[in-house]
């Protein structure tokens, strides 16, 4: 028996596809017997809450083999991810790069889609401010996981990006429509009674909250009633949410604005888990080169070394559990640090930032900025 992945539910849902009946796929005790069937035996049980546009997108993988199928996703994926990353970082690729190596190294482990949600928002950002219609269409298939594309989406609003906007809600209305062709009309009540389910478990702890990089996980495992949790984590999505519009009201430039709404992006959801973070990467690849000279040494250090915390907390939790228990480590509680790491990293960033606007200025008086794209 060979321990389940995530990317094997990504393809038992791509099988239901072809087979014509991808809503048994959020019936949680029909998909507990898929995975049960995939590895020949008991699992850690993973729901399925995609929206049902990732069942179509994931559909190509059931025409062939499983193991070629991962390889596919993840090296596609990944190249899709670098190549964004890097036409963004420029100077500072690889020092995102080795921040961020743990929580690649996780979505490249587990399967997950992560490379894909990250070069999605990387792509927006890269051409909201030229190029809105395929911003628009990169902020359109985040519905794949909306939850974290609510921040460059407040962003958009605010910044008056019309097209871009306009063109987000023409494709998640029509691809909306094509799941009610392909996938039949009841795929909707079949997802939205799978989020209400997760929801429940979500409530109950039922999840290994120490990978996941909320506050409400860190507000759940420190003995918090989910009720003030969610409370919490309510408290911590208009604050990072009003960050990218302070951002936007003191008139920024675009490049930092869209760097603080990268880091507040994994922040505002309460289900957001280590291998979302390459769209941190993405925040930070925009912000660096300037954080690097407008932020003190002892300030570096600080935003490093948290941006290496959030994404290496779960995995060295994960290690020690292994080592110490050797079984799953979902069964032993283990408090989640990861989300309180972001909060203080995004305050930090914001903090430098706004004491960096008046060297602009001045910057902007003497002459052309070159380092910084309004």
């Amino acid at each position: 028996m060979r321990p389940l992945l995530d990317f094997d539910a990504f393809y038992i849902v791509a099988q239901r596809v072809w087979l014509g009946d991808a809503e048994q796929a959020y019936d949680f005790d029909r998909f507990t017997k898929m995975q049960m069937d995939t590895v020949g035996g008991k699992v850690d049980l993973l729901h399925w809450t995609y929206p049902p546009q990732f069942d179509l997108l994931v559909a190509p993988l059931a025409l062939i083999p499983v193991g070629a199928a991962y390889f596919l996703f993840i090296a596609a994926t990944l190249a899709f991810y670098l190549m964004t990353l890097r036409a963004i970082a420029k100077g500072c690729f690889s020092l995102v790069v080795i921040l961020l190596s743990p929580a690649l190294f996780l979505t490249l482990a587990c399967g997950q889609n992560g490379f894909l949600t990250g070069g999605l928002i990387g792509l927006a950002c890269l051409t909201i401010e030229r190029r809105q219609p395929v911003a628009g269409l990169s902020l359109g298939v985040m519905v794949i996981k909306p939850h974290l594309a609510i921040a460059i989406a407040v962003y958009a609003l605010l910044a008056r990006r019309w097209i871009t906007v306009i063109t987000a809600m023409a494709v998640i209305f029509l691809s909306s429509i094509l799941c009610s062709l392909l996938l039949g009309p009841q795929i909707w009540s079949a997802f939205l009674g799978s989020v209400h389910d997760s929801s429940a478990f979500l409530e109950r702890g039922g999840f290994a909250l120490f990978r996941s990089i909320s506050v409400y996980a860190v507000l759940r495992t420190a003995g918090l009633s989910a009720s003030l949790a969610f409370a919490g984590q309510v408290v911590v999505a208009v604050f990072a949410s009003s960050v990218v519009a302070l951002a936007i009201y003191r008139d920024l430039p675009a490049r930092w604005s869209l760097g603080l709404a990268g880091i507040a992006s994994v922040l505002i959801s309460p289900y957001a888990y280590d291998y979302d973070l390459p769209i941190l990467g993405i925040g930070m690849a925009l912000l660096l080169p300037d954080l690097t000279r407008l932020a003190s040494e002892r300030e570096r250090v600080a935003i490093y070394s948290l941006t290496l915390i959030a994404g290496s907390y779960g995995l060295l939790q994960v290690l020690r559990l292994s080592i110490q228990y050797g079984a799953g480590a979902i069964e032993y509680p283990v408090p989640a640090f990861s989300g309180f790491a972001l909060l203080v990293l995004l305050g930090l960033v914001l903090r430098v930032l706004l004491r960096g606007t008046g060297e602009l200025r001045l910057e902007v008086q003497q002459g052309p900025i070159q380092a910084i794209e309004r």
